[in-house]
């Protein structure tokens, strides 16, 4: 990979207002309805940075890291991520919804196997893992977003 200069490319709430409007709906819906089907905001934090550290988002890693840390997330369990699998940081719940954010994200390595899918069903149930498949189908969208038009980390600040 070579590296470029990091400067933001364009703005596509300006370009394209319409759809950078429907983007952050769905954004909203999605978080909403995987809140409602009773996933915890803190794993929803996890998915959205281990799915950014995969795509190799800096903006969404900050972001979300961010407003983990905010809610409460410890440093250790942050540090750790990269890594959940290697640590007891992190209960079976994560570890399902981890692996099925890796499976995910990394679609085009052979797809969601069956065994991730499984232990993510034994963890959450069907309901569940709809709305973590939308949480990380999100993420994924804005991490292609935030990399293609260059946006750049270190100016967000969470919401209180």
């Amino acid at each position: 990979m070579t590296t470029t200069e990091s400067f933001p490319r364009l703005k596509l709430s300006e370009l394209t207002p319409k759809v950078y409007s429907a983007m952050g709906r769905l954004h909203a819906t999605a978080e909403e309805a995987a809140l409602q089907a009773g996933l915890e905001h803190s794993l929803l934090e996890l998915v959205k940075i281990r799915a950014s550290q995969i795509n190799g988002c800096a903006f969404c890693i900050d972001m979300h890291t961010l407003d983990a840390r905010a809610a409460g997330e410890t440093e250790q369990r942050l540090y750790a991520l990269n890594a959940w699998e290697e640590t007891p940081f992190f209960s079976a719940r994560e570890r399902a919804a981890l692996a099925l954010t890796e499976a995910v994200t990394l679609v085009h390595d052979g797809h969601v196997g069956d065994d991730v899918y499984r232990a993510a069903l034994k963890e959450f149930g069907e309901a569940e893992v709809a709305q973590l498949i939308w949480a990380i189908t999100v993420i994924n969208a804005y991490n292609r977003i935030a990399i293609s038009t260059r946006m750049v980390p270190g100016h967000y600040t969470p919401k209180a």
